[in-house]
């Protein structure tokens, strides 16, 4: 185990739990995933190929890049669910595949998953599903557990009722924080959001943005957004990454975006239906600040606002 004399020796990184250290990237801003010469094939078809990705502990990283490029894959990846040809992949400063069985399982308590469409088991009520990852991780009495999930539902901005619903019994964007509460209930330090807002109507997706940059302000998360949903893009995300020809071609801010010679990413941020402009003075803004507006996808086709609301 390491000293403090020794995690003294670990510049330009500081330790963040006994024998790990935390690398610093840029600017000494503390790097809480590391993607390195990731490779992912499916048979001979090369999904993702020696790409690099660092995100950094407290920040919003919005994933973006055109359908069927890998979004999803890459995620799936980092998680564990999908397998890799080669590379390298660090989480809290340790690398999955060079840590005991022990510590596997503390990394994996302290990152949260939103899942495309929620992917609520249906058979379980809301507070069950969110005490899934306390029934798998902890030891803890039934009614702690209750409490734990009814400040869960609290937390995303479900009624308290909706605890004891199934997800037959909620709307779209009840769904999504029924998911939200789930991701949250080991308290993770990393939070990962396949297509968060997708399916919402502009009024609950707005919300759900909202909830998202909150969380993160009030409990220090790190988010890791995949999406399609360019008010997302402006609205919450620090930074962005593009994903195409199987790696990170661009990433940084939405003025680094905007600055970007690269023809897809010219067309997704500054097309004729892209609804956010940067102005003059550098700030950020909207053309049609409108919450009942309809939200764009990356192909500039207007929202289908079918689903039901977030409330």
């Amino acid at each position: 185990m390491q000293t403090a004399d020794d995690a003294q020796d670990t510049t330009p990184h500081e330790v963040d739990a006994p024998g790990r250290a935390m690398t610093k990237g840029e600017g000494d801003r503390e790097v809480i995933l590391s993607v390195k010469d990731l490779t992912v094939a499916f048979g001979s078809n090369v999904v993702l190929d020696a790409l690099n990705l660092d995100i950094y502990r407290g920040e919003i990283l919005g994933f973006v890049g055109p359908s069927g490029t890998g979004k999803s894959v890459l995620m799936r990846t980092v998680l564990r669910l999908l397998p890799r040809r080669a590379g390298k992949i660090e989480i809290l400063g340790a690398e999955y595949d060079a840590v005991s069985d022990e510590e596997r399982v503390e990394l994996d308590t302290r990152l949260g998953v939103l899942f495309q469409h929620g992917a609520l088991f249906s058979s379980l009520t809301v507070k069950e599903n969110i005490q899934v990852p306390m029934r798998e991780y902890l030891d803890l009495p039934q009614e702690i557990m209750d409490d734990l999930a009814r400040l869960k539902i609290e937390l995303v901005g479900l009624a308290p009722e909706a605890a004891d619903k199934f997800p037959s019994e909620l709307s779209g964007g009840m769904i999504k924080r029924a998911a939200l509460a789930r991701a949250l209930a080991l308290d993770p330090d990393l939070v990962f959001l396949d297509e968060p807002t997708s399916g919402l109507d502009p009024i609950g997706a707005a919300e759900f943005d909202e909830l998202i940059a909150r969380l993160r302000d009030t409990l220090g998360l790190t988010v890791y957004m995949v999406t399609h949903d360019l008010d997302s893009l402006f609205s919450v995300c620090d930074r962005i990454a593009v994903l195409g020809n199987k790696k990170v071609m661009v990433e940084g801010t939405i003025e680094d975006m905007l600055a970007s010679d690269d023809d897809w990413v010219q067309s997704y941020f500054r097309g004729k239906r892209a609804r956010s402009i940067v102005r003059d003075d550098g700030q950020k803004d909207l053309h049609h600040h409108d919450p009942n507006a309809p939200r764009r996808d990356e192909t500039g086709r207007q929202g289908n606002p079918q689903s039901g609301r977030a409330r």
